[in-house]
């Protein structure tokens, strides 16, 4: 693995003015936040350059301003993370010039603040040279917390990261070593869990998978479209039938590489898409035509357990079903359960991420049990299929 400078390389910082990138991108209601789960994750970070007596400087972004938005603004989150870190968290109103320059030189080692929005600014999103120095002026080193953020070359993420001394936050130590065991250096077998509703949006993710891991479950809409290119009627299931020689072309890529395609066997269909609607379990080559798949069945869950069973690392990101709505739930949170399980007794190592994935553990319960579950998002995705995160490449050590 790449070496990053983390915290444990900083000597003194009593009354440095450290810069820290965090993903504060929560949901809001009725100007208050309704999940603070990412700012959970970074407090450990933003506590220990407090205790350490640096300037602790917060910067973020909120949503996709075109310009400065009130209703975009960072005051309402500088609350929700004063709340979550038991500590005072100044709110100053602005990232760049001389009023905030003037409010850092007030705060006193330990204090903690949030710059305003720094998408107010166009010069974030271009990494343009000029904002990214007029952000630097407020710190003497930068720690970046925001892995969900580093498939981004911003300002924030990268440019900062190329004029002040970088460090990794301890959110992002821990996710780059996971994702590190995960696929980069995994202990073998490796079992891939993709599922999600189409091969257009995984397709560079598939084609990377298939090349590192010693056997691919695909589930969810997707794995409709690869049972059409086997010759299958999957009847009014979604379905891509356009991709099917893309989906043929994955799997001999599969077999060239030693990687087992897992489809489903059998699969609960209903004629409609609504909860309770009234399903069936059938064999992937009896599904009638005027149904639809929304669930894989009880024997493909079976299959999938088996080969967690074998498997030394887990890597998931989709579903394997519409698990938001019941009874298409069931093959999702019974393969999350085992996998949990066997986590949980020291046999496996589980890695997930992505939106839906995440949702789908918590609604099965079993989130915290996973050896590690991302809330990056995209830039997992990205991770996944292989990319360099600009995020990430500027912090390693050369």
């Amino acid at each position: 693995m790449a070496h990053f400078r983390t915290l444990d390389d900083l000597g003194d910082i009593r009354g440095k003015r450290a810069l820290v990138r965090v993903d504060l991108n929560v949901p809001m209601s009725d100007g208050k936040v309704t999940d603070a789960t990412r700012i959970e994750r970074v407090a450990g970070t933003i506590r220990e350059l407090s205790d350490k007596g640096a300037k602790v400087v917060l910067l973020a972004h909120f949503g996709r301003p075109k310009g400065p938005d009130p209703d975009l603004s960072l005051e309402p989150v500088a609350r929700a993370t004063s709340d979550v870190l038991g500590r005072n968290v100044t709110f100053i109103p602005d990232c760049i010039g001389k009023m905030v320059e003037g409010a850092i030189f007030a705060m006193m080692p330990g204090d903690i603040a949030l710059l305003e929005n720094t998408r107010f600014y166009k010069g974030e999103e271009k990494n343009d040279r000029e904002f990214t120095e007029k952000l630097a002026a407020n710190g003497d080193i930068f720690v970046n917390d925001a892995f969900s953020a580093a498939h981004r070359a911003h300002c924030s993420t990268e440019g900062l990261a190329t004029v002040l001394p970088a460090y990794a936050g301890r959110t992002m130590e821990a996710e780059l070593e996971a994702l590190e065991r995960g696929l980069g250096n995994p202990a073998r077998p490796v079992v891939a869990i993709v599922g999600g509703a189409k091969i257009s949006t995984k397709l560079d993710l598939l084609m990377n998978l298939v090349k590192k891991v010693d056997a691919l479950v695909i589930g969810g809409g997707m794995a409709n479209t690869f049972l059409a290119a086997r010759g299958e009627d999957v009847g009014k299931s979604l379905c891509e039938h356009d991709l099917a020689q893309t989906a043929r072309q994955i799997m001999i890529e599969a077999a060239t590489a030693g990687c087992a395609i897992v489809l489903p066997s059998d699969a609960v269909v209903a004629k409609e898409f609504k909860a309770g609607a009234d399903s069936m379990v059938v064999p992937v080559d009896k599904v009638p035509a005027d149904a639809m798949i929304l669930d894989a069945g009880p024997k493909t869950v079976e299959t999938v357990n088996e080969w967690i069973d074998r498997a030394e690392t887990l890597v998931w990101n989709g579903p394997l079903g519409a698990f938001e709505i019941t009874p298409f739930d069931k093959a999702t949170v019974a393969v999350a359960r085992h996998a949990a399980a066997r986590t949980k007794a020291g046999g496996l190592l589980s890695v997930a991420g992505g939106g839906d994935t995440v949702a789908a553990l918590n609604h099965a319960g079993v989130a915290d049990d996973f050896t590690y579950v991302s809330t990056a998002g995209g830039a997992f995705l990205e991770w996944m299929e292989g990319k360099e995160l600009p995020g990430v490449e500027v912090l390693k050590t050369r």
